[in-house]
């Protein structure tokens, strides 16, 4: 039976804790693991590569692959669907849809998203309550050129977070986490006093290369969000 990748990357796995291979030390290349393996080069590719993910190892093009000199830490953070967020804290949900236009992306969400010029998007602002009270703001811009059936999509009683996950993966996410105060705008949709200090969540994500969408969340002061690593 031929060799699975998990196999191989669980013996360089273990070759590297029982100090056969140290920290900053040369692995061998692909072609040879193979030969050793007995298995074909993707397969030890596939290997590799999961073991580079997790911060094992690090890899370089030309120079070869090498046993990092301390593992990298990665933290990793679900992407929450907000109604089961609030309904498993045991709270009754609900939703409202204050904004929804057709537009080409301003600038500053251009940057952010990296479209062209006059790419257009789908703009929406929500709201989402914990037992009749704010719970979280939803500002969120959806690229029409990955997904053009989001310009008639119907937002009117179901947030565009759970549509999104039924109509396309993601390959890549970033998520910002910082401080902010309220403005105007957040002061009257979360009702708290202009100024209150508040948490701010900006995520975008990225299919194949190209961004689905990006949305800016912010919550009341005491939000907590957990990671894994």
């Amino acid at each position: 039976m031929a060799v699975t990748y998990r196999e191989i990357k669980a013996d360089i796995l273990g070759r590297i804790t029982r100090g056969d291979w140290k920290p900053g030390s040369l692995i061998p290349g692909e072609l040879e693991l193979a030969e050793t393996y007995g298995a074909a080069r993707a397969t030890v590719n596939r290997a590799m590569r999961e073991l580079a993910e997790d911060g094992i190892i690090e890899r370089k093009r030309k120079s070869g692959s090498r046993v990092r000199l301390s593992p990298l830490r990665q933290a990793r953070f679900d992407i929450p669907i907000v109604r089961r967020e609030i309904e498993e804290q045991g709270a009754a949900y609900r939703y409202a849809l204050v904004q929804s236009e057709l537009v080409a992306a301003p600038d500053w969400v251009r940057a952010r998203m990296g479209l062209a010029p006059g790419g257009k998007v789908r703009h929406l602002v929500c709201l989402h309550f914990a037992d009749g009270a704010p719970y979280q703001h939803e500002d969120r811009w959806i690229n029409l050129s990955v997904l053009p059936q989001a310009r008639d999509a119907d937002f009117a009683t179901a947030g565009p977070n759970e549509w999104l996950v039924a109509q396309i993966p993601f390959s890549e996410a970033e998520i910002s986490i910082a401080a902010t105060a309220a403005d105007a705008a957040l002061s009257e949709h979360l009702a708290c006093a202009l100024g209150d200090p508040l948490l701010q969540i900006e995520r975008s994500t990225r299919w194949k290369g190209q961004a689905v969408t990006f949305v800016r969340l912010v919550h009341h002061r005491g939000h907590r969000m957990t990671a894994r690593y």
